[in-house]
């Protein structure tokens, strides 16, 4: 069943389903009330705050111009014929039909249904013009099929006026708008997705800025601090130049200081050198002088040790020759000599002349006669009378001998003598060699050589000073 009505699209015939034809008053205010209200005043209003809103937001103007063609192309007016359709009050759809009329509504038959798709072949050959719509006829009591017509037709026509689309539509068309509102709703999300990031980046920049005015603030006490600061390290930089200046002036001085100390060190170890070259000389010296001084010491130890009088004067007997008791005799009257010298003792009477094997003793008072002291072995008369006087210088040579014993003694009367000499006696034995045994007269010459010996120790012991 068509009752004339076409696609408003593709212009083809229609056939309505079945739910619309028998469509009760309370399903047309339900669809009717579900159908959102004419769009045209609160679009405007919208637009209007949308500009408002626009106006406060600090962004460029650039994405405000921007903005609002966007708005702009997204928000289509209705088309004419929409617009020029009103939305019929929802009373009008109570009609009060009769049982009869009820009993009489037709439905829906394959004859019906055939005749429908009859038409949908003859799609395209039909003129691209509206059919006619079909004359209404005024009934006193309409019959059930105008009533249907003219509910469908307030139906179409109050979802014609409040959407952008003229209803009714084919299937196919409603096909192809619905793929083309698809893609329109892709195209919102995105656009609807944009405006959320420019208002994530609006909020952001917002926090931007109240953390710039933070940041700010904390800058300019920061740049306040750093002035401070800065004036600190100005006038720590001003004393320290200052105390560098006077470092300076020290460090001067102090080179000046330095390079006097330099000169003085250097000649202190120039000083330092000669001293040591001198010193080592000295050393050298020194040792030198220590070896000369150990060798002289030992010398003088080994001559200290060494008695000369012994030396020159030896002291024995043995059996000799009378060339040997003349020589033995002028070295212990040289002896006896030496020692009076030494102790610068002179001899009372006498004065001793050594003189070998030939030395004699002087009488210096009296007859001032001389006394060889030598003799000889010889039996003739004339060696008789030598060897008298032979005698005569041996006593004189033991009163000599007493005199010097006799003065060692006042010297130093710790000493004691083993033999006194008395006359021409010392000890119990006479030295005349006349009228006397060998054996006597040899040990009166040992008692003699005796004597002697302790007055040379006495002599040179250094008990005499």
């Amino acid at each position: 069943m068509s009752f004339g009505l076409i696609c408003q699209q593709c212009k083809e015939p229609l056939q309505l389903d079945a739910s619309l034809v028998d469509l009760a008053p309370s399903a047309y205010d339900m669809i009717v009330s579900s159908a959102p209200p004419p769009a045209q005043s609160s679009s405007h209003a919208r637009n209007a705050s949308d500009t408002e809103k626009l106006g406060l937001l600090p962004a460029d103007a650039t994405v405000k111009s921007a903005w609002m063609r966007s708005k702009t192309n997204a928000e289509s007016p209705l088309s004419p014929r929409a617009q020029g359709k009103q939305p019929m009050s929802p009373h009008e759809s109570f009609v009060l039909l009769q049982d009869s009329m009820i009993r009489n509504i037709p439905t829906n038959s394959p004859a019906a249904q055939q005749s429908k798709r009859s038409l949908m072949k003859r799609k395209g050959k039909q003129a691209a013009s509206p059919a006619p719509e079909p004359a209404t006829v005024d009934h006193p009591n309409p019959s059930p099929l105008s009533h249907h017509l003219r509910s469908t037709t307030r139906l179409f026509n109050a979802l014609s006026s409040r959407s952008d689309i003229d209803h009714p539509l084919c299937a196919e068309c409603t096909q192809i708008l619905l793929s083309h509102l698809q893609r329109q709703l892709d195209e919102t999300k995105k656009e609807r997705d944009g405006y959320l990031a420019f208002d994530k980046e609006l909020r952001k920049e917002r926090e931007r800025d109240s953390q710039s005015i933070l940041v700010k603030e904390e800058a300019e006490k920061k740049i306040e601090k750093l002035k401070v600061e800065e004036r600190l390290a100005v006038e720590q930089l001003l004393d320290a130049e200052r105390e560098r200046e006077q470092l300076d002036h020290e460090l001067r001085l102090l080179e000046l200081e330095e390079k006097a100390l330099e000169e003085e060190e250097n000649e202190f170890w120039r000083t330092h050198n000669e001293q040591l070259l001198a010193l080592d000389q000295q050393t050298t010296q020194l040792a030198t002088l220590r070896a000369a001084y150990a060798t002289d010491s030992a010398t003088l130890e080994k001559l200290e040790r060494t008695n000369v009088y012994n030396d020159a004067f030896c002291i024995g007997h043995d059996g000799v020759e009378w060339a040997e008791v003349n020589a033995a005799w002028g070295q212990t009257l040289l002896l006896m000599y030496t020692i009076a010298r030494k102790l610068d003792y002179t001899f009372e009477n006498y004065r001793l002349v050594p003189m070998g094997s030939f030395s004699r003793i002087e009488k210096t008072s009296g007859d001032k006669s001389q006394y060889e002291l030598y003799g000889s072995g010889d039996l003739h008369f004339g060696r008789l009378l030598h060897n008298r006087r032979f005698d005569i210088a041996m006593v004189a040579f033991i009163e000599c001998l007493k005199q010097l014993m006799d003065y060692i003694k006042s010297q130093d009367s710790s000493i004691e003598f083993p033999h006194q000499v008395v006359k021409d006696r010392i000890g119990d034995v006479s030295v005349k060699l006349q009228f006397n045994q060998e054996e006597a007269w040899t040990r009166s010459l040992r008692h003699v050589l005796l004597a002697l010996k302790m007055c040379l120790k006495w002599a040179t012991n250094g008990v005499n000073g």
